[in-house]
């Protein structure tokens, strides 16, 4: 394929160079041929002014003169077929040299009675390629003769070049009118040459153009050229590019024996990196809790409060329970385990998660609102595992709002879909980055200046344990969070 776009592209550049050659070609020719005309038609103005003199200086007396001078000129200068001196008042005794017609000398006389000074130029009326050039003389009012002389275009363009003999090329002249002499107007062909001849009485209109084929911009023997020097440069790269290869994959095994022994190593570092990294995640929750509890408890016992401070204290016990268990199920994280799973009413793993998150919610001012079905809604477990996705998921949407400018809300909606007990977390916050929700659940990847980047990993495999799922669905505004859990065999004959 690449081979083909080559191709196609080194045959229109030769095209190119090809059409802007002959085009070149073209113009030297086309100016040659202008600047020789123009030469011509001058000495047409020097011959007209000659011929007057003498007709002025006594044409009735010798008429043999005017003759002599005037034949000299059409021996000489080959294009100009005929000179006629014919008296303005209407007598005969008109001088022609060349063509005699009646009809052309009725044409000459009103040439020159409505000739201003300027010479008068006009086409010859026959299909032939003559005009006529017609002064009065003398050149005034009180002109008694109209002096003209037939020129013959095709004699005109005559040159020694044989550029425009060949069939391709045309050559168009015409009066200033457009009163076309030499080519078909009509022809359809645009001219690609176009310039009035340098001329202050005769700026004839020369136009030239060369029919370009196919073949003629794409030589064969050019063509072919181009299209073997192609192949032989593709073989070459293609030979190169194979021995390239070649020491390339040579220097990457050489690369990958000295790197196994440093990768197994990186590997063990990294894993002990994540365990760390998750440990102190997880434990951050529920230490957070003892703090908080145990504050409030100092707080209460300074008042004398010891009745509620009781109650305080045992909740420190759950949590100080929960940081336990989390400590034993990252220790055999790695260890095939049977799964022990209870009974569980979700609700109150989402009543335990807005108790914890309740604080943080009222300190960035944002209000937490939950949606719950007024029976149990019961699952198969792990309770802490459980009540640890809800918080992640519960803290995550209230860190979002925290960046908000308008209304800071977070909402926790459960519901039954079927045989599903399914919970979403939506926010009001900025949402997700497309580029960062593709990779939502991988590892060490987050959004917050200190995050770790594990919560919602974690929480994705907690979900996939409880045999249910963990997603991110499109919302209007924020992001939202969807976890699907399968309803518990009892709680699912319930519903049935």
């Amino acid at each position: 394929m690449a081979w083909l776009l080559l191709s196609g592209f080194a045959l229109a550049a030769l095209a190119g160079v090809e059409r802007s050659a002959r085009l070149s070609e073209l113009t030297a020719e086309s100016e040659r041929l202008h600047a020789v005309a123009s030469q011509r038609v001058d000495q047409h103005d020097a011959h007209l002014t000659a011929l007057s003199a003498i007709a002025v200086a006594g044409a009735a007396q010798r008429p043999d003169l005017f003759r002599e001078v005037a034949g000299a000129i059409m021996r000489f200068y080959p294009r100009i077929v005929s000179v006629s001196l014919v008296p303005l008042d209407g007598r005969d005794g008109a001088l022609e040299i060349g063509i005699r017609e009646a009809e052309l000398r009725e044409l000459i006389r009103a040439a020159a009675e409505r000739s201003t000074g300027a010479p008068v130029l006009m086409r010859y009326p026959s299909d032939r390629p003559y005009y006529l050039i017609v002064k009065r003389s003398p050149n005034t009012d009180a002109a008694r003769y109209g002096l003209a002389l037939v020129i013959d275009a095709a004699a005109l363009l005559d040159g020694d070049s044989a550029y425009w003999a060949r069939a391709e090329a045309t050559r168009w002249l015409s009066l200033p009118d457009g009163t076309p002499l030499i080519g078909d107007a009509g022809d359809g062909r645009a001219p690609q040459f176009a310039r009035a001849l340098s001329s202050g009485t005769q700026p004839l209109e020369l136009r030239t153009g060369i029919r370009m084929t196919v073949s003629d911009i794409l030589p064969t023997g050019r063509m072919a050229l181009v299209l073997a020097l192609i192949a032989l440069s593709a073989i070459a790269l293609r030979t190169i590019g194979r021995q390239r290869a070649k020491v390339r994959a040579a220097e990457e095994r050489a690369e990958l024996s000295g790197l196994e022994t440093r990768l197994s190593h990186a590997s063990r570092v990294n894993a002990l990196g994540e365990m760390a990294s998750g440990i102190a995640h997880e434990l951050t929750q529920p230490l957070t809790a003892i703090l908080a509890q145990a504050q409030a408890a100092r707080h209460l016992a300074a008042r004398g409060d010891v009745e509620r401070v009781a109650g305080i204290l045992e909740d420190v016990v759950g949590q100080t329970r929960r940081a336990s268990a989390i400590l034993e199920r990252l220790r055999t994280w790695t260890r095939p385990r049977e799964r022990k799973a209870e009974l569980i009413d979700l609700r109150n793993c989402i009543r335990v998660a807005e108790t914890l998150l309740a604080g943080q919610a009222a300190e960035i001012g944002a209000r937490l609102s939950l949606t719950m079905p007024s029976e149990p809604v019961m699952v198969e477990g792990d309770r802490v595992e459980l009540e640890q996705v809800l918080f992640n998921l519960m803290r995550n949407a209230l860190d979002a709002v925290a960046e908000s400018a308008g209304a800071r809300e977070v909402v926790v909606v459960a519901f039954l879909d079927g045989e599903m007990a399914v919970t979403e977390v939506s926010d009001t916050g900025p949402g997700i980055r497309p580029d960062i929700r593709v990779r939502l659940f991988t590892p060490f990847v987050t959004t917050r200046e200190n995050g770790t980047g594990l919560g919602l990993t974690l929480s994705h495999r907690l979900v996939e344990r409880a045999g249910g799922d963990l997603t991110v669905v499109d919302a209007r505004q924020g992001a939202r969070f969807r976890i699907s859990l399968p309803l518990a065999p009892t709680a699912r004959e319930a519903a049935e």
